[in-house]
C-alpha cells in the first residue's frame, strides 16, 4: 500500500537544514571562544607592557636617585637642584600618567572577569598613588632652602627606600596578572579543543544520518529508476517499479510504470502494423519488380530501335555521301550542286550521332571525349548549322571577333550545346530579331527577348522544367542536359535576364546564356 505523500524536497530541505544549523551553531561556538581568546591575549599583552613601563620607570627613578645625589654631595644650591632633577622628574610623572591610563583601561576591561580582578587592577592605582607621593616628597625636600647634606640624603633616603617596595610589588602584581591570564588561555583552549572534538562528532554523525537515513535509500530508488530506463531502451516494457511512496521519485515511478504500460501496448500495435506494411511492401515490390521488367524490356527496344535506325540511316547516307563526293570531284556543271549535297549529308550524319548520343544519355551511358578544341572552329561549325535556321526566322546572328582559344571539351557534344542554345533564342526571342554572340567571360549568347522570369530561373536547368515557355533546345539537347553536359567536362553555364541595359542588344530585357568550358593547350 502506497505510503501518505511526504514530499522528498521537504525532507532534503530540513536535512540541509539541520546540517546548515550545525555548522552555524559549531562556526559562533569557535568565533566566540577565538574572540574570547583575543581578549585574554590582549590582556596578557597589556599586562607585559605594564611591566616594561614599570621597567622603565625602574630606570628613570635610578637616574633621579644618582642626579639627586650628586646635586647633594656637591652642595648646590636648591635652585641648582632642582633644575638638575625636574627633567628626569618630569619623565617619571608622564610615566606614572601612562601607567594610570593602562590601569584604569585594564579596570575597565576586567569588568567581564569579577569584582575581584578589578580590585587587583584597582591596588595598581594605590601604589602608583603612593609612589607618587613619594616622588614629590623627595622634590619637596630637595626644593628647601637649605645646605643640611644630611638632612637632603635623608629626604632621598626615604624615597629609595619606600619607591622601591612599591615598585617591585607593582611588578609582581603584573606578573600574577599575566601568568593568571595565561593559565585562563590555557584553560579556555582546553575547553575549546574539547567542544571542537564534540562538533565535529556530531557533524559527522548527522552527515551520517542524514546519508544513510534520507539520501542513500534515494539513490537506491534511482538505481532502480535507471534500471528500468535502460530496460525500456532496450525495449524491454515488461516492469513494474513498486510504489511504495508519493514522493517525487515514487509519482516517476508510477509514471514509469504508464509510461512502459503504454509502450508494450504501442510496441504491439506496431507489430500489426508491421507486418501489414510488410506485406504492402512485398506487394508493391512485386510489382514494381514486374514494372522494371517492362521497362527494361522497353528500353532495350528502344535501345535497339535507334540502332537500327541508325544503321538503316547510316547505309543509304554513304552511298549519298559517296556518289556526292564523286559528283563534285567530276568537275562538272553540277559539281557545286554536289558539293550542297555532300554538305548536308554530313549533317545529316552529325544528327545521326546527336541521336545516338541523347538515346545513349537518357541511358546513363553518356561517353564524353574531351579533346583540344579551338574555340574559332567550334563557333564557326555552329554558326554553319544554324545559319539557314537563323535566316528562316527573319532574324540577325551576329558575333564579336572570336578569341584565338582552345578549349578542352568534347567538340560535338560543345556544339550541340551550342546550337541547340541559338535554336533556344530563335525559338523563344524570335520576335527581338537579334542574337548577339559575345567572348568576354566564355560563350555569350545574348538575344534580345522577352527575358525569363525571375522566380521561373533557378528552375531553368532542372530537367523537365518548362519556366517561361523554356523548355528544351535543339535536338533534345535541354538546358538540364546542356548544365550536365558543362559541368561534367570542368565547366559552368549561367544565365542573366534581363540585362543590363548597357549589356542588352536591343529595347527588349533580353537573356544572356554564357558557357564557360576549361581551356586547353594547342
Amino acid at each position: 500500500m502506497m505510503k501518505p505523500a511526504r514530499s522528498l524536497k521537504v525532507r532534503l530541505a530540513l536535512g540541509a537544514a539541520v546540517l546548515g544549523g550545525a555548522t552555524i551553531l559549531s562556526a559562533l561556538a569557535l568565533y566566540l571562544g577565538m574572540s574570547e581568546v583575543g581578549k585574554r591575549l590582549e590582556t596578557a599583552v597589556a599586562a607585559e607592557r605594564r611591566m616594561a613601563r614599570y621597567a622603565t620607570l625602574s630606570t628613570q627613578v635610578s637616574t633621579f636617585l644618582v642626579i639627586s645625589t650628586e646635586a647633594v654631595q656637591t652642595g648646590l644650591s636648591a635652585q641648582t637642584r632642582r633644575s638638575r632633577v625636574e627633567p628626569v622628574a618630569k619623565n617619571i610623572f608622564e610615566a606614572f600618567e601612562r601607567l594610570d591610563a593602562e590601569i584604569a583601561a585594564a579596570v575597565s576591561e576586567a569588568e567581564s572577569l569579577g569584582l575581584d580582578e578589578q580590585s587587583r587592577y584597582g591596588t595598581q592605582s594605590l601604589g602608583l598613588a603612593r609612589m607618587r607621593a613619594l616622588l614629590e616628597g623627595a622634590l619637596s625636600g630637595l626644593s628647601q632652602e637649605i645646605d643640611d647634606r644630611e638632612r637632603l640624603r635623608a629626604h632621598l633616603d626615604t624615597f629609595a627606600s619606600g619607591f622601591d617596595p612599591l615598585l617591585n610589588q607593582a611588578v609582581n602584581t603584573e606578573v600574577l596578572f599575566r601568568n593568571n591570564i595565561l593559565a585562563s588561555i590555557e584553560e579556555l583552549r582546553h575547553r575549546l579543543s574539547w567542544l571542537s572534538i564534540v562538533l565535529a562528532v556530531s557533524a559527522v554523525g548527522l552527515v551520517l544520518a542524514f546519508h544513510f537515513g534520507l539520501i542513500r535509500p534515494q539513490f537506491g530508488r534511482l538505481d532502480r529508476l535507471r534500471e528500468a530506463a535502460r530496460r525500456i531502451g532496450e525495449a524491454e516494457f515488461e516492469l513494474a517499479l513498486p510504489a511504495t511512496s508519493n514522493d517525487e521519485i515514487g509519482q516517476i515511478y508510477s509514471e514509469t510504470n504508464r509510461m512502459a504500460a503504454a509502450l508494450a501496448q504501442r510496441e504491439t500495435e506496431v507489430r500489426s502494423e508491421w507486418k501489414r506494411l510488410n506485406d504492402t511492401i512485398a506487394e508493391r515490390t512485386e510489382a514494381l519488380r514486374a514494372a522494371n521488367a517492362e521497362l527494361e524490356k522497353v528500353d532495350e527496344n528502344r535501345r535497339r530501335f535507334f540502332t537500327d535506325v541508325s544503321h538503316e540511316l547510316r547505309t543509304p547516307l554513304t552511298v549519298i555521301l559517296m556518289e556526292a563526293q564523286i559528283g563534285r570531284q567530276s568537275g562538272s556543271e553540277h559539281a557545286e550542286a554536289f558539293a550542297t549535297i555532300e554538305a548536308r549529308a554530313d549533317r545529316l550524319n552529325r544528327r545521326i550521332d546527336d541521336l545516338l548520343r541523347v538515346a545513349r544519355s537518357d541511358t546513363g551511358q553518356l561517353a564524353l571525349d574531351p579533346a583540344p578544341t579551338p574555340l574559332a572552329s567550334l563557333v564557326e561549325a555552329s554558326l554553319q548549322e544554324v545559319s539557314a535556321e537563323v535566316s528562316s526566322a527573319g532574324m540577325t546572328l551576329t558575333h564579336d571577333d572570336i578569341p584565338e582559344q582552345t578549349l578542352m571539351c568534347d567538340p560535338n557534344w560543345a556544339r550541340q550545346i551550342v546550337v541547340g542554345l541559338i535554336r533556344n533564342a530563335i525559338r523563344h526571342a524570335r520576335d527581338g530579331r537579334r542574337i548577339h554572340l559575345a567572348f568576354g567571360q566564355g560563350i555569350e549568347i545574348v538575344d534580345n527577348g522577352p527575358g525569363i522570369p525571375a522566380d521561373a530561373q533557378p528552375d531553368i536547368f532542372d530537367r523537365f522544367s518548362q519556366a517561361g515557355g523554356v523548355t528544351s533546345a535543339g535536338f533534345g539537347i535541354g538546358l538540364a542536359l546542356a548544365k550536365w553536359v558543362t559541368e561534367a567536362q570542368g565547366g559552368t553555364i549561367t544565365v542573366v535576364s534581363p540585362l543590363p541595359r548597357d549589356r542588352a542588344i536591343g529595347s527588349a530585357p533580353g537573356t544572356k546564356i554564357c558557357i564557360r568550358l576549361p581551356l586547353g593547350s594547342g
